[in-house]
């Protein structure tokens, strides 16, 4: 495996950590995962609403594209979530928002990751 680095934009709950990060090892075939943590991100890029915390998540992402050469990225929404107990078919509106909102700005892979009950990642396609 190169040395290579993704991106992943995750609700700060630590059930949902290692199973995220070992999937996106594989999917994106990188040594290294950038993590940017928030509560419920999926939410919150979806309402748009918390001007500062996008901005700081935009920043982060930036520096792993700019700096580590990033080679793809993921939005992750979870079963469970503290801050985002919506049910499930909720959540995944508010992870394609963020998706279409992420694919929007960068160039770069980005997917969408639900963590179900049993703490399994599964890839989401939208289209």
């Amino acid at each position: 495996m190169e040395k290579k680095f993704c991106t992943v934009i995750n609700c700060i709950d630590g059930r949902i950590q290692i199973p995220v990060i070992e999937y996106l090892q594989q999917r994106f075939n990188a040594l290294y995962v950038d993590s940017i943590t928030v509560p419920a991100p999926n939410l919150i890029l979806a309402e748009q609403k918390d001007k500062l915390v996008i901005e700081q998540i935009m920043d982060r992402i930036s520096i792993s594209i700019d700096i580590h050469n990033s080679v793809g990225m993921s939005i992750v929404a979870h079963h469970d979530c503290a801050r985002n107990p919506s049910p499930r078919v909720q959540q995944l509106i508010h992870l394609e928002k963020s998706l279409n909102f992420l694919t929007s700005r960068f160039e770069l892979p980005v997917i969408a990751l639900w963590v179900d009950e049993n703490w399994q990642v599964h890839e989401i396609n939208f289209n």
